[in-house]
């Protein structure tokens, strides 16, 4: 029934054309993509609808092409092909890094993916404590060389440095996880760590030193697996609460041990110290006596100097003092000297207004006999002495 035309009531029997017609064998795409996807788009008229279809399928073909004949290996991952059917079937040696890559659909072909980064395996009961992203499984449980068991955290850096040997000789998908590296690490953690006693785990330097051992020891099984361990880190390690108790009061005990050794040593050393101390004093005591006996000694030298210059300089005054006197004598005694005493004896007599002297006698004075007088007082005539 058409648009337009009144309904009559009456149903139309009335055969479609290609009633009694033969299906042809040919597929008309485009009849198929008109029922399956433009029954859900409104009404469009016939030559736009034309023009659309063209696009919209090759883009849909392009997509369909996309999802069956490629496969995108992310950054961190390696691509290991399989091939299903055809001349070289089997594992390609060949591996994929990033980028896409043409793989042909329905099984004929088949890309594996492996991580290319570092991968952490977690052993611990406190999976909260674990980094994220890891792969975790149970602490390993450990026992000591005198018969102590410990359950240690352990956190095992590894990479795949052969994705092929890994795929051919471990497996695909996890089983590098499952089959590799989970089955291989509490043995081998055993086999080093067990050899530690209880107290020697609380050694650093000797944990690390197994640790170190329990690395070599996997990479010797890994590594021609295409698997190489870079760490192995002793992160927590926890003994049964009785054998952690019987630990801690043995550390304590031992602490106290050490603290009384110390403090009997520092009682040595500050003995000594006082020692040495009282040994610098009395030095600098003695040096100090040794300084003032040599300044003594060199102010006796110096005083002992300046007594002995200045005797000589007294003695050399006096020897000038005896030698002017000798002189001034010699110089009395020569000529003129009796009369220099005349006129010193003038002299005394100047301050005289009256001399009394004796007329009679021997020795009497008589003013108007000259030589007489002269005589008397020992005066010489002339230059005569």
């Amino acid at each position: 029934m058409s648009k337009g035309q009144p309904h009559s009531g009456k149903e139309d029997t009335t055969p479609p054309d290609d009633v009694g017609k033969q299906p042809s064998s040919r597929i008309n795409f485009r009849d198929i993509f008109n029922r399956r996807f433009l029954k859900f788009l409104p009404p469009i008229p016939g030559r736009l609808a034309l023009k659309l279809i063209t696009p919209v399928a090759g883009i849909a073909l392009l997509v369909i092409c996309y999802n069956l004949f490629s496969f995108y290996v992310r950054p961190d991952e390696y691509g290991i092909k399989v091939v299903r059917v055809g001349l070289h079937r089997g594992v390609q040696k060949e591996v994929y890094h990033a980028g896409l890559n043409f793989l042909l659909p329905f099984g004929l072909q088949e890309m594996y993916r492996l991580p290319k980064g570092i991968q952490v395996l977690e052993l611990t009961n406190s999976p909260q404590t674990a980094s994220k992203g890891a792969r975790k499984d149970r602490a390993a449980h450990i026992q000591t060389s005198d018969g102590f068991f410990v359950d240690v955290d352990v956190s095992i850096l590894y990479h795949i440095r052969d994705p092929y040997l890994v795929f051919t000789t471990i497996g695909p998908g996890t089983l590098f996880e499952d089959n590799g590296i989970i089955p291989k690490a509490e043995p081998a953690l055993k086999e080093t760590l067990g050899k530690l006693t209880t107290e020697e785990f609380y050694n650093s330097p000797m944990r690390v030193q197994k640790t170190e051992d329990a690395r070599n020891n996997l990479n010797e099984v890994l590594y021609p697996k295409g698997i190489e361990v870079d760490q192995v880190l002793v992160r927590y390690f926890k003994y049964s609460q009785e054998i952690q108790k019987n630990i801690e009061e043995k550390k304590l005990q031992d602490q106290m041990v050490f603290t009384n050794q110390a403090s009997a040593r520092a009682a040595r050393e500050e003995a000594a110290l006082k020692k040495t101390i009282q040994e610098g004093k009395a030095t600098a005591a003695v040096e100090l006596e040794k300084g003032k006996a040599y300044v003594t000694r060199k102010m006796a030298e110096k005083d002992l100097y300046v007594r002995s210059k200045k005797a000589d300089a007294d003695l050399m005054v006096k020897l000038a003092e005896a030698e002017r006197v000798r002189l001034k004598n010699e110089a009395l005694q020569g000529g003129g000297a009796e009369r220099m005493v005349g006129l010193k004896m003038a002299d005394v007599y100047k301050g005289l207004e009256v001399v009394i002297l004796p007329s009679d006698g021997p020795d009497g004075i008589n003013p108007l006999n000259l030589n007489k007088a002269l005589k008397l007082f020992d005066v010489r005539k002339g230059d005569a002495r």
